[in-house]
């Protein structure tokens, strides 16, 4: 694993790993449209707010690097890497169709948001740690970090809302359900 590793444009970049990423709010707009029109922003505090602008800064920082990032094609670092994305993608449209099938305006607590509160984030998370590890890159690795430490912290602004909107039977998800993935606690 290089430090920074060569720079150049190709079709076997990291780009082709993370392109669903910057696609994801028109995919979720075309696959889940009901939804998506009758759903209401969190607001942000200050503080909030720079968090976002950061962690959208580094999201879309991330992607523009992947299409210079040469991915390691051959290696073991390629094949693990890999393997990472693809389980982002699929958490990620997993979650798409339990989307899909709550009725508009209850909360999201069914399918695999029954394992995980965040599992869009959480899909994120797996694939630009994929995507860095496909390319052997210590850099873009460092900066998916960041973005997923941001993230734990720009969740709470989300988890906040729903509390606001769906009240103790949200609060009763929450503390059944883990943040980012695991079994869920029992309902007693």
């Amino acid at each position: 694993m290089s430090l920074i590793p060569a720079f150049k444009i190709g079709l076997w970049n990291a780009w082709i790993l993370t392109l669903y990423l910057p696609l994801h709010p028109l995919i979720m707009m075309l696959i889940v449209k009901d939804v998506m029109k009758k759903m209401k922003s969190p607001t942000h505090g200050k503080n909030e707010k720079l968090i976002f602008i950061c962690q959208t800064t580094i999201f879309f920082g991330l992607f523009i690097y992947s299409i210079f990032l040469p991915l390691q094609l051959g290696t073991v670092w390629f094949y693990v890497g890999l393997v990472m994305c693809i389980l982002g993608v699929i958490t990620w449209t997993v979650a798409m169709i339990n989307i899909r099938n709550i009725p508009v305006g209850e909360a999201w607590t069914k399918g695999f948001y029954r394992y995980s509160r965040h599992p869009m984030v959480l899909s994120s998370f797996f694939v630009f740690i994929g995507a860095g590890v496909a390319s052997a890159s210590w850099v873009f690795l460092l900066f998916a970090i960041v973005f997923i430490i941001l993230s734990n912290v720009s969740v709470t602004t989300e988890e906040r809302f729903c509390l606001e909107r769906y009240g103790t039977g949200y609060r009763e998800y929450m503390n059944r359900t883990p943040k980012w993935i695991g079994m869920p606690k029992s309902e007693k």
